[in-house]
C-alpha cells in the first residue's frame, strides 16, 4: 500500500468515487461542474445536459478551475454591463470635445450671445418671409376660389361652363405648395427654440468652466 498513491478527489458529488479515483489518478482530463436551474450541483468528465446555459466550471484532476464556461445570464448581464461602459465611455469623449470647443472658440459669454442672437435673426427672418409667402398664397387661393365658382362643378346657373383643367391644376399646386411652406413654418419654430436651448446651455457649461457666477 506504501506504493500507491491516491490523488484528491476533485468533487463529492459523483456516482461512483472509485470510477473517479481512476480517472483522476490519469492524471490530466477535464472535468465539468455547474449548478443546474434547479440549483442541483452536477458533475461529470463531459459536459451535463443540466449544465447547457449555466456558468460551468471546467476543473483539472487536481481540483483546479481552469476556466469558467459564462452561463446564458451570466453573458448577458456582460454584455449588457461592457456595453454600458461602453456608451459612458462615449458620452464622456463628447462632454470633454465639447468642453474643449467652448474654450477654444469663445472668449467670453458675450460672445456666444452674439453669435446665437445672430443665428435666431437669420432665423426669425426666414420665418417673416414664410409667413408673407403663406399671405400671399391664401389670396392667390381666394382670387382662385372666385373664379373657380363661376365653372360647373361648383356653380349652381344654368349653362355655366365646365371647370378649365388649368384652374384646377392652378387651385391643386396652390394647395400642396401652402402645406410645403406651412410645414417649414413650423420646422423654422421648432429650429429657433432649438437653437436657444443648445445655447442656453452652452453658456451655462462656459460660466461652469471659467468659474463664472
Amino acid at each position: 500500500m506504501r506504493g500507491i498513491r491516491t490523488l484528491p478527489i476533485v468533487v463529492a458529488l459523483v456516482a461512483s468515487g472509485a470510477a473517479f479515483a481512476q480517472k483522476a489518478q490519469r492524471g490530466n482530463e477535464a472535468y465539468f461542474r455547474c449548478k443546474d436551474v434547479n440549483g442541483q450541483q452536477l458533475f461529470s468528465d463531459s459536459m451535463p445536459m443540466g449544465c447547457q446555459g449555466q456558468d460551468t466550471e471546467v476543473l483539472n484532476a487536481h481540483g483546479t478551475v481552469l476556466r469558467v464556461i459564462e452561463g446564458e445570464r451570466t453573458r448577458a448581464a456582460r454584455l449588457a454591463r461592457e456595453a454600458g461602459e461602453s456608451l459612458e465611455r462615449k458620452q464622456k469623449q463628447e462632454r470633454e470635445l465639447r468642453d474643449r470647443m467652448l474654450l477654444e472658440t469663445y472668449l467670453s459669454v458675450e460672445d456666444i450671445e452674439r453669435l446665437r442672437d445672430q443665428r435666431l435673426e437669420m432665423l426669425v427672418a426666414q420665418h417673416r418671409a414664410t409667413e408673407q409667402t403663406i399671405v400671399n398664397m391664401r389670396e392667390r387661393q381666394s382670387r382662385l376660389e372666385s373664379q373657380i365658382s363661376r365653372f360647373k362643378p361648383y356653380s349652381s346657373k344654368p349653362g355655366a361652363p365646365p371647370l378649365p383643367d388649368h384652374l384646377a391644376e392652378e387651385m391643386v399646386n396652390t394647395v400642396n405648395s401652402m402645406k410645403v411652406y406651412e410645414e417649414s413654418l413650423q420646422k423654422n419654430r421648432a429650429e429657433q427654440a432649438q437653437v436657444e436651448a443648445s445655447f442656453s446651455a452652452d453658456i451655462k457649461r462656459f460660466k461652469e468652466l471659467k468659474g463664472i457666477n
